[in-house]
């Protein structure tokens, strides 16, 4: 989206400004996506836990207008970032705050789960998980799904809302997963998922 073209999307409600270590980001949202007031504290709190290897490939599950794929892309510019959603209202935000923040190393997708995410492994993925689609969701698509995806000796970060720690630990019983949870304060817990070799 052009810039001209972005001020007159009846969809814009506000650019939101976002600071992560030496990096501050702008984030342009429009009105139906998530977090359109500020970033969500659960992002926020994701990034921070977060202690990572420079990455080579990353995926962004869920990416809404693209904070964390971002983040990442301006933080690891010889990583390749994969970011997806199925809103594509979010797709196209992401894809302009790619461009508002001068991030080239991104592909933006639209997909429902690993539908049309491109082939291959990664060895980091992130997501902010939506509470919102289910247990049977969760479990399939966004942590048995992306576990395939992993490359070995990769990690997936993910937060969740809090309302989500009564199901995250059964699964990891259940599916007899490498999860640890990494860091909780009110309203979130943050995970990290091995493939288990």
């Amino acid at each position: 989206m052009e810039q001209d073209a972005l001020e007159a999307d009846p969809y814009l409600k506000k650019r939101i400004s976002f600071t992560h270590g030496d990096h501050t980001l702008q984030f342009d949202v429009a009105n139906t996506l998530f977090s359109s007031f500020e970033v969500d504290q659960g992002t926020a709190l994701l990034l921070r836990a977060m202690e990572i290897e420079p990455p080579r490939r990353v995926l962004d599950l869920g990416c809404g207008y693209g904070v964390l794929g971002i983040t990442l892309a301006s933080l690891y510019p010889e990583a390749e970032v994969v970011m997806a959603d199925s809103d594509l209202l979010a797709v196209r935000y992401a894809k302009h705050n790619c461009t508002l923040n001068g991030v080239s190393n991104v592909c933006v997708v639209g997909s429902i789960g690993l539908e049309r995410v491109p082939p291959g492994a990664f060895d980091l993925i992130v997501s902010n998980i939506p509470a919102k689609i289910g247990d049977a969701a969760i479990e399939q698509e966004f942590i048995l799904a992306l576990l395939e995806r992993l490359a070995p000796g990769g990690a997936y970060w993910f937060v969740v809302v809090s309302g989500l720690n009564r199901l995250i630990p059964k699964l990891g019983t259940r599916h007899d997963l490498r999860l640890k949870q990494v860091r909780k304060r009110s309203g979130h817990a943050v995970y990290r998922l091995y493939r288990r070799e």
